[in-house]
């Protein structure tokens, strides 16, 4: 397993990590299948990972309450723990202390190795500052019960920019995958926390699957140039590609994924000149296509209005790049009447939660427009 040196600190950090919001459920349940998500755990402690990434809402809470069970067969000190302080539930400074010891509680452990503010922009950041998060954040690490101390971000450059020359920071967590390199502008992210020595963490690498299976051109293109080899990996492979980026994290969520994760990174090789642009001609076969920049994250949810948001872009996804109408269809009656885009009462509750800024009402309209077209 490819591992990376922590600003030449001797604290090497496995390069690939394991993502704790998207692990397998109970089929017909939203519960975590804990003995499948336990089995992936192991596999991938077996075999090298050693940073495992959870927060206080994943899996409707449950996340964090997992990973405390699952690491405990393990020494403390043999692999590193992330959390993440939730920021739309810090509405007074007294919320800060009660949730970050809660989490020790959940987690089973008495200090994390890093921790971040979760999913600053530029709203929550103003929240750090109007409740003394990081001033609490910092006594904590002062006091050995956080290691390092970071933040995860969607938002512009220019707010990036803003919270790096705030604060000192230990990492930060971005979005960065080929998409996003000029969708999201990941690269002015990048370069912008390269330039200030901040070791990176890459979430969505493979944008919640998307790129695991782009479109039938753009596998066409990967399988052509390398026989055998999952689109995920090239996904991977070109986030980890990157110097400055600390570890990649990736959403496992079926034994096949983390066994194909772990042999990606296992003899790693940074993309070749000539690799990258086969990513370029599989990227441009992709942008033909015209799907919904979603990654199922579920900030969104719930809707008060009971829309399946992230279900019904998936079904118009699964259209959009090649699936076809008839199977819209079925992917989207599957949802549900009480559940489908015609629900949609456009309060934009969700568009404030939306990490990938889509304007949801507008797309939850259009997708209303298509299903009714014969």
């Amino acid at each position: 397993m490819l591992t990376r040196d922590y600003k030449n600190s001797g604290d090497m950090i496995s390069v690939l990590g394991l993502g704790c919001m998207r692990l397998p459920k109970v089929e017909g349940s939203e519960d975590i299948d804990r003995p499948k998500a336990q089995e992936i755990v192991d596999y991938a402690y077996s075999h090298g990972v050693n940073y495992f990434d959870t927060a206080y809402r994943y899996h409707a809470g449950d996340s964090e309450l997992f990973v405390g069970e699952a690491l405990q067969k393990y020494p403390r000190e043999s692999f590193h723990l992330a959390t993440k302080m939730p920021m739309w539930l810090v509405e007074k400074d007294e919320d800060v202390a009660r949730i970050f010891e809660d989490q020790l509680s959940r987690c089973r452990t008495e200090y994390f190795d890093f921790y971040l503010c979760h999913a600053l922009d530029k709203n929550a950041f103003q929240k750090v500052l109007d409740f003394h998060v990081y001033d609490y954040l910092k006594k904590q690490k002062e006091a050995g019960r956080i290691r390092r101390l970071g933040f995860s971000f969607h938002d512009s450059p220019e707010v990036l920019q803003q919270i790096v020359d705030a604060y000192e920071w230990d990492f930060a967590q971005i979005q960065l995958n080929y998409l996003d390199w000029e969708l999201q502008d990941a690269k002015s992210q990048y370069e912008i926390l390269t330039r200030h020595g901040i070791p990176v963490v890459v979430m969505e690498p493979v944008r919640g699957g998307a790129l695991a299976s782009p479109c039938p051109e753009s596998v066409e293109i990967f399988e052509k140039a390398a026989p055998g080899k999952t689109p995920a990996s090239w996904a991977i492979r070109f986030a980890a590609s990157l110097p400055n980026v600390m570890t990649v994290l990736s959403g496992m969520s079926t034994m096949e994924q983390v066994q194909d994760n772990v042999a990606t990174m296992t003899g790693f090789q940074p993309l070749s000149e000539e690799e990258r642009q086969v990513v370029e001609a599989a990227l441009e076969a992709y942008r033909k296509n015209k799907t919904i920049p979603c990654t199922g994250c579920r900030y969104c949810m719930d809707c008060p209005f009971g829309v399946d948001i992230p279900g019904v872009f998936k079904a118009y996804n699964t259209c959009a790049v090649g699936g076809g109408k008839e199977r819209f269809r079925r992917e989207y009656a599957a949802l549900g009447d009480e559940h489908q885009a015609q629900n949609c009462r456009a309060c934009g509750k969700c568009v404030s939660h939306c990490p990938q800024k889509i304007q949801i009402p507008e797309r939850m309209k259009d997708i209303r427009e298509f299903a009714a077209k014969e």
